[in-house]
């Protein structure tokens, strides 16, 4: 059924004059009531038959309020109507206070009469109350008001609106959202009044984008609520819609936004080009359209610049979201200087900010850089802010903001937003830089203290990788080393120092040290592990002694090895190291490789064990740190196997070999150091090797120099022959003098002349000064004066003495 009752019929039940609510009577000229309603009764309480025929004065004026209501009714006469607050006499003899529209009225006859209608008092002042309220919404009210009707159609707005809309308050009257807003703005809000008109449930803050299709350049940003206007009966009238200008808000809340998630991304790493590339990512697109920023030369290598530094930039990042941006900007990397005058070359020379608003007035960039100033004004380049980038009171850089797409110009709110990210950065870049300067320093020592190009070696063919692990970890204390031996023996040597930093660095070269130094005393391998194990013992003793504050040692391990070319014999022990992996000429595990494991080292007290084999020519030894098999997360089995499969692939180089290991076993950056080295193994000719018996008996020594002679002609070594003969007579005879049994004498033939005198003696040869008056005690002196390097090494029930000849002659060598 459709609503066919009469407009008057829907008035607001609140009004106090409506039909349903107000008292109506009619006076005739002589004040006497002449109509009477059932509202008044309900009012006043006088049933209509009491008053009719009466006058207003005999019934409703209490006594004193005669003089008030005879100014009314003179002011009714006189106006021909009236409006006020009078008091009337209720039935039950109170006063109570009416209020009354009164209008002239005539009759048929053409009597005059008065129409009287009221309300009680307290129900108008609420009355007068509201509507101040809907007046001062449409007349004074600082947030937007609109009425719509059903078709969504724009119906009155208020002042509010009227000013951030940029139109008058009768403009809008009969138009569509559409019809001033952009498009996608005004299909959003209309989606949402539509919304309230046909399920009646309210809209309540809601924040969209408002362009304005007058002003497009205007950020403009508001808050919509809204609900659906009816009357008592039901029908949907329309729908109103406050509205309020959220700009400032929305922009206050973004900076925070921006700000937190700066504060998340920026210096997540300690690298002073990833913290620049971090505040890149964050400032665009949401603050600029484009930035750069740029760091004085020695902050990218880590060093602190002076404090009045003007020197070359270095770009370290550079984004923004037009491609062609690239044009306009210097690339990553680029070493360059602003021109003078010009806005980043005021930055920095001033230590402030500079904004512009505008580019019109940057004439100094025009003036030097006119094609790149070109090519940027084509992308639509037209505010740019340059914020200097400054810690601990040093200017470190700058950043350059750029807008081209965005339409508004910065403006202080982003100079200030802007300078928060430059501190921010700031403060994380001197930290990444003081690291870098730090870890660069630490890296340096570490790799002062490695070997840098492992030399030829007549025993064994080498390659070695030395990955340092992520630099928030710090340097460690992973180390090797190939360390030529007497006799054209090879000792290969990995260790590892628990821990990171410049201690376990520190350590590492100590150990290092001690290492060469008891390689050259030619030990067995589990006696070198010995003494180092003291040596660790040692160390950690005295560091915390002296700092009980710094890292303390807590173990090391080592793994040493000897190669014997001549033999094919090797000799290995570990002190709690990962085992080796030997792997035959075929590229199959070596069958009787198994080095006992042993303590770490600086346990002290246990002891070490040598593992003692043979090689074939081209056999492959691999050492290494556990860096390398745990590495993406596997356990020892699973690296061990790993390596073997990468080790046995095709043949190849060792270069080639290390890199395979490299791309198969590690991820980008390591966790922990990783070392590796390799050698496949060599033998010597047996042309070149001679080893001769000898009796301990007076012809011994005439005899070796006859062998020596005959040898070394049948080498084409002439040369070295008198020298050698010399050298082999005194260590004969010394051996046959002092020590006895059966004698050994070895000559090979590699790069040097190697002359080797063994025999059963365990007695220690010293070289020493004769005095004129002695008989003996210049063998040694003479052989020390003929050889270009001499020593001894021991074995288990043996020692040998030798010598090194180069096999060019020295022209220069003392005469004898």
């Amino acid at each position: 059924m459709h609503n066919t009752s009469p407009t008057w019929l829907s008035e607001s039940p609140d009004d106090p004059f409506s039909v349903h609510r107000s008292a109506s009577a009619v006076l005739d000229r002589r004040g006497r009531v002449v109509a009477w309603s059932e509202q008044a009764t309900a009012v006043l309480g006088y049933e209509a038959d009491e008053v009719l025929g009466r006058t207003v004065r005999e019934i409703l004026v209490s006594d004193g309020d005669e003089a008030l209501i005879a100014e009314a009714t003179a002011a009714c006469l006189r106006e021909h109507g009236w409006f006020g607050l009078l008091p009337v006499r209720h039935r039950s003899g109170r006063r109570v206070y009416v209020g009354f529209r009164a209008r002239r009225v005539r009759r048929l006859e053409s009597a005059d009469e008065w129409l009287l209608v009221g309300s009680l008092a307290q129900d108008i002042t609420q009355w007068e109350i509201d509507r101040s309220v809907l007046d001062g919404l449409f007349a004074r009210s600082p947030v937007g008001v609109v009425v719509l009707g059903p078709d969504l159609r724009i119906l009155r707005v208020n002042q509010a609106v009227a000013r951030f809309g940029g139109l008058p308050p009768q403009a809008y009257r009969g138009r569509r959202a559409a019809e001033f807003l952009f498009g996608p703005d005004a299909d959003l809000a209309e989606g949402k009044l539509r919304s309230v008109l046909e399920t009646g449930r309210p809209v309540i803050f809601a924040e969209q984008r408002a362009r304005l299709l007058h002003d497009p350049n205007r950020e403009l940003f508001i808050s919509i609520s809204a609900f659906r206007m009816q009357d008592p009966s039901g029908r949907v009238l329309g729908v109103t819609e406050i509205v309020e200008d959220v700009t400032d808000r929305h922009r206050a809340r973004r900076r925070l936004a921006l700000l937190n998630e700066a504060g998340t991304r920026i210096g997540r790493t300690l690298d002073v080009a990833t913290t620049a590339r971090e505040l890149a990512e964050a400032a665009v697109p949401e603050l600029a359209d484009a930035l750069s920023v740029d760091l004085l030369e020695p902050v990218t290598r880590g060093e602190e610049p002076a404090p009045d530094a003007m020197g070359p930039l270095r770009r370290m990042a550079v984004r923004g979201i037009q491609p062609e941006a690239s044009t306009v900007m210097h690339p990553e990397g680029h070493l360059f200087s602003f021109p003078e005058h010009t806005a980043p070359a005021r930055c920095m020379a001033d230590r402030r900010p500079v904004l512009l608003a505008t580019l019109e007035g940057e004439s100094a960039w025009s003036a030097a850089e006119p094609e790149r100033v070109a090519r940027a004004r084509a992308l639509g380049v037209h505010s740019l802010l340059v914020v200097p980038l400054a810690a601990r009171g040093v200017v470190l850089g700058l950043v350059c903001l750029w807008r081209s797409v965005q339409p508004e110009p910065f403006e202080e709110d982003d100079l200030t937003l802007a300078e928060e990210f430059a501190a921010r950065a700031a403060v994380c870049i001197d930290n990444a830089r003081r690291y870098t300067q730090q870890h660069n320093a630490a890296e340096a020592l570490q790799r002062s203290l490695l070997p840098g190009e492992v030399p030829e070696h007549p025993a064994v063919e080498t390659a070695h990788r030395y990955l340092p692990t992520r630099a928030s970890t710090g340097v460690g204390g992973d180390w090797f080393d190939v360390i030529p031996l007497s006799g054209l023996r090879v000792a290969l040597v990995v260790g590892d120092v628990v821990g990171h930093g410049m201690h376990a660095s520190a350590t590492m070269g100590r150990m290092r040290a001690a290492v060469r130094t008891l390689a050259h005393l030619d030990l067995d391998p589990d006696e070198v592990l010995a003494r180092l194990d003291d040596l660790v013992d040692q160390l950690a003793t005295e560091q915390r002694q002296t700092d009980e504050s710094a890292p303390q040692i807590v173990g090391a391990t080592c793994l040493y090895a000897i190669y014997d070319p001549v033999s094919r014999h090797c000799a290995m022990a570990r002190a709690g190291h990962p085992p080796p992996t030997v792997l035959g000429p075929d590229g199959r595990s070596h069958p009787v490789v198994d080095v006992p494991a042993g303590p770490p080292l600086g346990l002290g007290g246990l002891p070490f064990e040598t593992a003692e084999f043979e090689l074939a020519e081209g056999s492959l030894i691999a050492l290494y740190s556990d860096g390398l098999l745990l590495a993406d997360g596997r356990d020892i089995d699973q690296g061990l196997t790993l390596l073997r499969e990468v080790l046995a692939g095709p043949a190849r180089s060792l270069e080639h070999t290390c890199k395979a290991v490299e791309d198969a076993m590690l991820p980008d950056v390591p966790a922990d150091d990783v070392t590796l080295l390799l050698g496949r193994t060599r033998v010597l000719a047996a042309d070149d090797v001679a080893t001769w018996e000898l009796s301990a008996e007076p012809t011994a020594a005439g005899r070796a120099r006859t062998l020596v002679t005959d040898c070394l002609t049948e080498w084409g070594l002439e040369e070295l022959a008198f020298t050698t003969e010399l050298i082999v007579s005194e260590l004969v005879t010394n051996a046959y003098r002092y020590a006895g049994g059966p004698l050994v004498l070895r000559l090979i033939r590699d790069g040097n002349l190697i002359c080797e005198v063994s025999d059963s003696s365990s007695t220690s040869p010293h070289l020493r000064q004769a005095r004129s008056t002695d008989e003996g005690g210049r063998g040694l002196f003479l052989v020390a004066q003929l050889s270009e390097r001499w020593g001894t090494r021991y074995g288990r029930n043996s020692k040998t003495i030798w010598t090194e000849q180069p096999l060019t002659p020295d022209r220069d060598a003392p005469a004898i």
